[in-house]
């Protein structure tokens, strides 16, 4: 995560950007959503933790794309004719 980033800090992107990253988000969180249920027909107890840990990276990766959103401002798109 960021950890050495301070709180104020902002950056800006593009919509395109912020699309593709809320993209992201929206299949992380349901491939995570996917994969847990798919648990119950999993037998070995090893694949069941790799399962789930596969489970809680997704989510984790999913949180951290969200945080960096949160700090993050869209920036307008540039005038179609020049001032």
């Amino acid at each position: 995560m960021f950890t050495n980033c301070p709180v104020q800090e902002s950056f800006q992107i593009s919509p395109r950007f912020r699309k593709t990253v809320e993209e992201r988000i929206a299949r992380l969180e349901r491939d995570a959503r996917h994969d847990e249920a798919q648990v119950s027909n999993l037998v070995e107890g090893g694949h069941i933790r790799r399962h789930m840990r596969l489970v809680g990276v997704q989510r984790e990766e999913a949180l951290r794309m969200r945080l960096f959103l949160d700090r993050t401002r869209t920036r307008l798109p540039r005038p179609l004719i020049e001032i």
